[in-house]
């Protein structure tokens, strides 16, 4: 996984942002420390070295939005059964608590969005991030 995202940022993110454009990731460091540390118990600083070592001297991101909302609800959500969704729920709370705690180490670029509600509610919540954060219309 590491791999594929030291790919995808010399691929596509580096080049984009070198070029004056803007990026959206629907997954980046936070989801390996999330799924692979606090989800499946690896070192997070262990991950993080591992991420700093991938990425140079690469930025954060910006803005990074987290969809929340209870184990429960997610699970019976997700359309795709991939090994992820298949794990049970305690894997899924781990990693829904590994989330918040990201967002609580890094308040000024998390924004963690109550996903619990309809299509439209949610996307208000993220425009209205993305305005207040970045000054960015959607």
């Amino acid at each position: 996984m590491v791999a594929a995202r030291r790919d995808h940022l010399a691929r596509t993110i580096q080049p984009a942002l070198a070029a004056g454009r803007w990026v959206v990731c629907d997954r980046y460091a936070d989801s390996t420390l999330a799924y692979q540390g606090y989800g499946r118990g690896l070192a997070l600083d262990a991950l993080r070295e591992l991420h700093r070592f991938i990425s140079g001297n690469a930025r954060q991101p910006d803005l990074t939005l987290i969809l929340d909302l209870p184990v429960e609800v997610g699970l019976k959500r997700a359309r795709d059964r991939n090994r992820f969704e298949q794990m049970g729920p305690d894997f899924h709370r781990r990693l829904r608590n590994g989330f918040r705690a990201i967002a609580r180490e890094a308040p000024d670029r998390c924004v963690v969005i109550d996903a619990s509600g309809d299509i439209e509610s949610v996307r208000r919540a993220l425009a209205a991030s993305v305005r207040e954060r970045l000054g960015v219309a959607l």
